[in-house]
């Protein structure tokens, strides 16, 4: 069973931590990470989110940019997306632009659903 791996587009660590949020409650329009902005308020993640990942029957992970990148180098994607990963490769699952079209938790769950079921 491939693994989930979920790539947010905001970098690791407290300082961009803060700077995420500051952005959120400032300028919320122009926060560049429409999957964050879909699964976490401004402060945590919501609860919904991590009822329906719990419930997911496929391992999840989740990175942010820098972390991608140092992990797999080798892909170049725009971010956020959603990949599927086996031991022996890692393919685009959701693209930026798929998530960046959803308007809602709703959609997204839905489309997850999609992409675990095209592999099981």
């Amino acid at each position: 069973m491939p693994t989930l791996i979920f790539v947010y587009n905001a970098d690791s660590g407290l300082f961009n931590t803060l700077a995420d949020i500051g952005h959120k409650l400032i300028s919320p329009e122009t926060y560049r990470c429409d999957l964050c902005m879909l699964t976490h308020g401004v402060f945590k993640e919501r609860e919904r989110w991590r009822l329906f990942v719990a419930g997911l029957p496929t391992p999840c992970r989740f990175l942010h940019r820098d972390e991608f990148r140092r992990e797999f180098p080798q892909v170049d994607a725009a971010l956020p997306a959603v990949f599927l990963s086996t031991s022996q490769r890692i393919s685009l699952g959701l693209s930026a632009d798929q998530l960046g079209g959803c308007r809602d938790l709703d959609q997204l769950e839905g489309l997850i659903r999609d992409v675990i079921k095209d592999v099981q």
